[in-house]
């Protein structure tokens, strides 16, 4: 039987675990959605067919564990209901830079404390989602836990210190995939292409290469290297790659972010 989980808050983050779960076959029924204005939970709840509870109690009521999806910056300023709400629950965390020690300091009651980083190509079943536990969690809750994160992609149990800068790699990176896409769709119309075509063209490139990397067990440079002849127009292309210094604006992107989660981590 699919445990009941609930989700305190319904972003984009939470939307595309949802979609993960009930792709999955996990029952809508069994997933309960809330938010304080309840505008996104009513719109998260008529796209998906799971249940929008009116209140933090009609969400936990028989709920095994408790999905905290909201912004960062409301753990501190969290409705007072969720102390006495989330006791004897599972609370997993997906918040950015919030650490499991201020989550136990947050859901005091609650029976474990696992904080995870999923990504949003968890939404069909695509993505990668890392996760650490306060203490080590008995066979029911990793169970749980299972069936909250395999319909999302790769599951991988880390140190909870890899969390935050997991989440400035594949957490932050389909963004950055989808700003270098955009980019390429942008120069490919300036190189002649219609906008259709242009899209079509970036997609399939980029959908093949992502697939020959991950099946050919090959580094990326050498596969670079195959498609690069001397002289030729590919390495035209990576000569204003480098120039441009590609490589230190992603090295310092991926920085950027791991130094903004260690920010909220420090917030209060």
């Amino acid at each position: 039987m699919s445990p009941k989980i609930a989700f305190l808050g319904a972003g984009n983050m939470a939307a595309a675990m949802v979609a993960g779960l009930l792709k999955n076959g996990h029952p809508p029924a069994e997933i309960a959605c809330y938010t304080a204005s309840g505008q996104s939970a009513q719109r998260l709840a008529a796209s998906t067919g799971i249940a929008q509870a009116h209140s933090i109690p009609a969400l936990l009521d028989g709920a095994e564990l408790l999905v905290i999806a909201f912004k960062p910056q409301h753990l501190a300023t969290r409705d007072p209901a969720l102390v006495e709400a989330t006791a004897g629950k599972l609370i997993v965390s997906v918040m950015v830079g919030k650490t499991l020690a201020q989550l136990r300091a947050a859901f005091p009651a609650a029976r474990a404390w696992v904080r995870a980083m999923p990504n949003t190509p968890g939404r069909i079943g695509a993505g990668v989602t890392a996760w650490a536990a306060l203490a080590p969690l008995d066979a029911a809750d990793r169970a749980h836990i299972e069936a909250l994160l395999a319909p999302l992609g790769r599951v991988l149990e880390v140190a909870e210190p890899q969390i935050n800068d997991i989440a400035a790699v594949s957490g932050s990176g389909p963004a950055f995939f989808f700003e270098f896409a955009a980019a390429l769709s942008e120069a490919a119309q300036a190189a002649g292409f219609p906008e259709k075509l242009a899209q079509e063209l970036v997609v399939e490139t980029l959908l093949g290469s992502a697939k020959l990397l991950a099946q050919s067990g090959e580094p990326p440079e050498a596969l670079r290297n195959q498609v690069t002849s001397p002289n030729g127009t590919t390495l035209a292309g990576l000569h204003q790659m480098e120039a441009g210094g590609l490589r230190q604006i992603i090295r310092q992107t991926v920085l950027a972010a791991q130094a903004r989660g260690l920010e909220i981590a420090r917030d209060t």
